[in-house]
């Protein structure tokens, strides 16, 4: 019926999409849902370049980044996705996802997203360890990098600037941007009234 996978898949998500009432949140997948998947590459990926054209622009795309698991986002990154989906793209980070290997937890700061990124996303999905009580520091670093790209919204100046180098400085952050460092003490010393407000419950 269809000359190609991806005007198979745009259809129907049209369709559903239509069918439900244009949804304020509607997330399409592409198979193609990372750089290191596309071929040759984003920009001249045919099967992402017919998504672009067909998907109606009320959907969101997820996407992933370089890879399936990137350690790095940044604005530059991604303009060249943008501009084949033709809309602003909902990153689907697996910075944490452990699901593929169960031996390996992610204890860490959220980090490797550039200053300013915010602005161009249409949002951002956080896939997160398997074992819940492995995610505080991941969710709560999450939302102080949050609350820095808010900051950066209201101060177009900071908008756009990359990681600088020195990102655990002792002089402390810049209006507007994120320390790794600094968000993980903060989330360890939250983490740890957590753990006594649990040990003193009954039964702990």
């Amino acid at each position: 019926v269809f000359p190609s996978l991806a005007q198979a898949q745009a259809s129907v998500a049209n369709e559903v999409y239509q069918e439900l009432g244009q949804p304020s949140v509607f997330l399409f997948c592409p198979t193609e849902y990372c750089s290191s998947l596309c071929s040759p590459s984003p920009s001249q990926s045919c099967y992402l370049q017919t998504i672009g054209q067909e998907l109606l622009p009320g959907i969101g795309v997820i996407w992933t980044g370089p890879k399936v698991v990137s350690q790095e986002l940044s604005a530059t990154l991604l303009e060249e996705v943008e501009g084949v989906l033709q809309r602003r793209l909902v990153i689907w980070d697996n910075l944490y996802a452990n699901d593929y290997d169960y031996r390996r937890v992610f204890l860490g700061p959220y980090m490797g997203r550039a200053p300013g990124l915010m602005p161009r996303l249409h949002g951002l999905l956080l896939n997160p360890n398997c074992e819940l009580q492995a995610n505080f520091i991941p969710i709560h670093t999450l939302g102080t990098w949050f609350q820095s790209e808010l900051g950066s919204c209201a101060h177009p100046d900071h908008a756009g600037m990359e990681m600088v180098a020195a990102l655990g400085d002792s002089q402390g952050p810049r209006e507007g941007s994120y320390s790794p460092q600094e968000a993980l003490d903060l989330a360890l010393r939250d983490w740890v009234v957590e753990i006594n407000q649990q040990a003193l419950e009954p039964g702990r």
